[in-house]
């Protein structure tokens, strides 16, 4: 599955448009993550556990809407993005999302 963030691909032609691809993940913090990000905002730097976590959010959103994609019957995404919201106090939600197409 080939993907981009911009509207086209270069050198390959998108001969159909298929609509909206979504992958979306929600997420906690755990009761470890959070006493180790406590230690780590006394003396400062980055909170490693909340970058996986992160991370590991917006991989597992990514490969959703590739999924999602490919049941649409597309071969590529264009227009990737990513976005995140609040569900509530410690939560959040990680949505991918572009438009899948087809190519030749």
């Amino acid at each position: 599955m080939k993907l981009s963030t911009t509207e086209n691909i270069p050198g390959v032609m998108i001969t159909d448009s298929l609509g909206i691809a979504r992958g979306s993940t929600v997420r906690t913090r755990n009761v470890g993550k959070d006493i180790m990000a406590a230690f780590k905002n006394l003396i400062g730097g980055e909170v490693t556990e909340y970058t996986r976590l992160q991370a590991d959010a917006r991989e597992e959103a990514l490969q959703r809407m590739i999924s999602d994609a490919k049941s649409l019957g597309a071969d590529a995404i264009v227009c990737v993005r990513f976005q995140t919201s609040v569900m509530m106090a410690g939560a959040s939600e990680l949505l991918a999302y572009g438009t899948a197409v087809k190519t030749k």
